[in-house]
Parts: C-alpha cells; structure tokens; sequence
C-alpha cells in the first residue's frame, strides 16, 4: 500500500526563511503549507505553491493559532466559532494562491498547539471540522489516529488520514512527546529507522525505550528539522528499499 511522506513548509516570514523548501519539495508528496498564522505570508504562500504545483506535489493548508511570535506552539482558549472562522481564513487564503499556481487545497493539517489541542479536545476538533465542512471541495483532513480529531471527522463524513511523524518521539500513550522532553526529537538514523517501523509495522519509539502503536497513512519529516533535507532524503530511500512506494493520499 502506498504512503504519504510530508513536511510543514513555507514557515519563514519577509526575509527571514525556515529550511530548504525548494529542496523538501524534490522529495516529498505532500506539502503541509503554512497559512499565515504561525508562520509564512502572501508572498511566500504563493511562491510555495508555485513550486509544490511544479513538481508535482500536493498542496495541504497548515493551519494554526494565530501566534507568529511562539510559531504557533502555545496554546490559545478560543470560542469555537471564532477557532473555526480563523481557519476558514486560513484555508481560502491558501486556497486562493494554490489555484493561481494551478492546483487547490487537497487537505489541511493542524499546526503545533491547535494540533494538540484538536486532537484531545472535541470542541477544538470540531471546530476544525466545521470549517472544513463549509470549505466544502472535498477537503482531507491529516492528523493523529484515534483522537478526536479522527472521531469528529468521522461524524462529519470527512475523510481523514491518519500520521505519524518520523522525527519525533512518542509518549508510551502513543501522543507525541512535548518538545522539552529529553529525547523528544529524534536526531537522522533514529528518524530514518522509525519512518521504516511506522511503515513497515505501524510502531514508533517512545520516550521510555518502549515501542508504541501508530496507524499512519502519512510520514512526516519537519521542515524545520536540523539537516531536514538530508534526512528526508534517507527516509524517501529507505521506504523504496523496503519496498514502500509512496503517494500522496490526497
């Protein structure tokens, strides 16, 4: 079965950049882009959909809490409705620049904290799904199986897609470990090794040694990961020596 290798792309803002997109872009299938909020900005918005539309990759919204000052990874108390409006902001500006580029908005993907969030909170979740659900165009939506995320998608007929993530490690509950956690990220022959046990088995490692249950249809590889690139590389290599041919779900 094929799988879906992606990477949150377009981060930077004005002149200040984040990764390599251009190079990401030659090895993934799918495109996490951020809408504005945490990151990214029209111009750089638009020149990275021009080049996903380019080299043939799908184009996903990343769409976070509006935090560029904490990238998105601090936690704001919202009103539902007023989560779901923001996202629906995020998503038609995205959307705008990918069909100028020649394609649309395939999925979307929560970003950071609203990832979190979305994923153990209902209300959170559903407010993400609302706002694809008056999107409409048959949006996916891409995040952690078995969450509510998974289960409000469900309710709405949406198709999701589960992920996991080959540069982080995992809680022995099977979340992602916070980010201050020793061990948390994972440096590239651990990555490389874990992307080919989500792909191969449907296990991870956990901060505590142990493995844990992972139900992914999609790797992803952070852009903003130290030698990013390189480790994108390996991973797209290793999948193929496995035998694991990869596409884009959406």
């Amino acid at each position: 079965m094929p799988l879906d290798l992606n990477s949150d792309l377009g981060e930077g803002f004005g002149a200040w950049t984040m990764g390599d997109d251009a190079a990401m872009l030659d090895i993934v299938t799918s495109a996490n882009i951020a809408c504005g909020f945490h990151a990214g900005d029209p111009s750089i918005m638009r020149r990275t959909c021009e080049v996903a539309v380019a080299k043939g990759v799908r184009i996903g919204a990343h769409i976070g809490y509006r935090d560029q000052a904490g990238f998105g990874r601090r936690a704001i108390a919202m009103d539902p409705a007023d989560l779901r409006d923001e996202i629906l902001y995020q998503i038609g500006g995205l959307d705008t620049f990918a069909r100028i580029a020649g394609d649309r908005v395939r999925y979307v993907k929560p970003h950071g904290a609203l990832y979190h969030s979305a994923a153990a909170d209902r209300s959170a979740a559903d407010a993400v799904v609302g706002a694809l659900v008056e999107f409409g165009a048959e949006l996916a939506l891409l995040g952690p199986a078995d969450s509510q995320l998974e289960q409000s998608a469900a309710a709405a007929g949406l198709r999701f897609v589960g992920e996991g993530f080959a540069d982080r490690a995992y809680t022995p509950r099977g979340t992602l470990a916070p980010r201050g956690t020793e061990g948390a990220v994972l440096h590239a022959n651990d990555a490389v090794a874990q992307a080919v046990s989500i792909a191969t088995s449907g296990r991870a490692r956990g901060v505590d040694g142990r493995e844990v249950k992972v139900t992914a249809k999609s790797i992803c590889v952070h852009g903003d990961t130290p030698a990013a690139v390189e480790m994108a590389r390996r991973i797209r290599e290793s999948l193929h020596d496995v035998g694991v041919p990869l596409e884009s779900f959406a």
